[in-house]
């Protein structure tokens, strides 16, 4: 009669096995990691067709004949680079919209130069982006532009959006971007007016490292990013795995630095002061009202967003006057959403449903 040892004997063999093949792939693989150059990212092909000091605005090739009239333009968070939109080969968000007939601009930026240390709002939603969509309608030879951002390129979005509402926008569209940041309580604590004296700091280095702004996003997770570490460890034998990680880890470790005023600007008018929930925001003598927003409207939050908490983003919806509007909810994080294996499952899908229908 056999035992349920004997019974269970190939199979405890078996994990052993693979387990001891694992952790020698591991210690190979890990030496390759250490001594194998960044992945590269952002390789699906566009033409840089205005730069401007912190600004690049890039077109990228089309990829089917028949194509959307309305151009699509993405602006980036000025904290980080816009390839996240374009990591790699079936993990692009620029080449999913590309195949799906889109014509796509991206707003990306270039660290602030010492001369550019006095950038503030103002210059942004009414320098930069009216200058970006004025190159887009001439290159593309139309007359009505979508914009889409993420995170704080959602909120120059929708900046721009409120204060041009007889402007060249056909549609807005925000992902995981804060509106309320009394919810945004960590940051919130971080930046007490009692203990932060963001004078000091602005004044002191007028631009601020790009060190201090990747503490302030690893702050809410003190931990996350050790606990990254350790699953690359234990999935060190998976090539698919690690290439992934590096590609993410890549574009975070990548923060830019800011310009000071701009900072400045965001402790005190949006992390103290409220002013863009509160509608008290006032930009070169112009006040930003939110239900000034009249275009079709598409706003993207992600569940678990560690940065911007869905009640920190949901109002955006509820304040636009657009009558046409709509609020997602997906599962997944402040990155998650726009990139990886969930986001060409989920987001993806979702932002062309809804987008399609109205570029044409």
């Amino acid at each position: 009669m056999t035992s349920a040892a004997d019974a269970l004997a190939p199979f405890t063999a078996e994990r052993l096995s693979l387990e001891v093949d694992r952790a020698i792939q591991r210690s190979l693989k890990g030496l390759e990691y250490l001594g194998s150059p960044a992945p590269e990212v952002g390789i699906t092909p566009k033409t840089q067709i205005h730069r401007r000091g912190t600004l690049s605005l890039y077109h990228y090739e089309p990829k089917v004949q028949e194509v959307y009239r309305v151009p699509l333009l993405l602006v980036m968070a000025t904290t980080h680079r816009g390839y996240i939109f374009d990591l790699a080969p079936g993990q692009s968000l620029i080449e999913f919209l590309l195949k799906r007939g889109y014509d796509v601009y991206v707003v990306d930026w270039n660290p602030p130069s010492a001369d550019e240390a006095e950038l503030r709002f103002e210059d942004y939603v009414l320098d930069f982006l009216p200058d970006c969509i004025a190159r887009v309608q001439a290159h593309s030879g139309e007359e009505q532009v979508t914009l889409a951002g993420y995170c704080m390129g959602g909120v120059l979005s929708c900046i721009y959006a409120a204060l041009h509402p007889q402007g060249a926008l056909k549609n807005l569209v925000c992902f995981t971007t804060p509106i309320d940041w009394k919810h945004m309580t960590l940051y919130q604590s971080l930046s007490d007016r009692q203990h932060f004296d963001v004078d000091r700091l602005v004044d002191t280095l007028r631009i601020v490292p790009s060190e201090v702004v990747l503490r302030a996003f690893e702050a809410p997770r003190p931990v996350s990013r050790m606990a990254a570490q350790i699953r690359l460890w234990d999935n060190m034998w998976n090539d698919q795995y690690v290439l992934g990680y590096r590609k993410m880890d890549r574009w975070g470790a990548e923060t830019l630095p800011v310009a000071g005023e701009y900072l400045r600007q965001t402790v005190k008018e949006l992390i103290w002061n409220n002013a863009l929930a509160e509608g008290t925001l006032v930009l070169d003598g112009r006040r930003v009202d939110l239900g000034r927003i009249r275009v079709p409207l598409l706003h993207v939050i992600a569940q678990y967003d560690h940065l911007v908490p869905p009640e920190c983003a949901q109002p955006l919806v509820a304040m636009a006057g657009s009558t046409d509007k709509e609020e997602i909810m997906l599962p997944g994080g402040h990155v998650s959403l726009v990139a990886g294996a969930n986001a060409v499952k989920r987001m993806w899908p979702a932002l062309d449903q809804w987008l399609g229908k109205r570029s044409t």
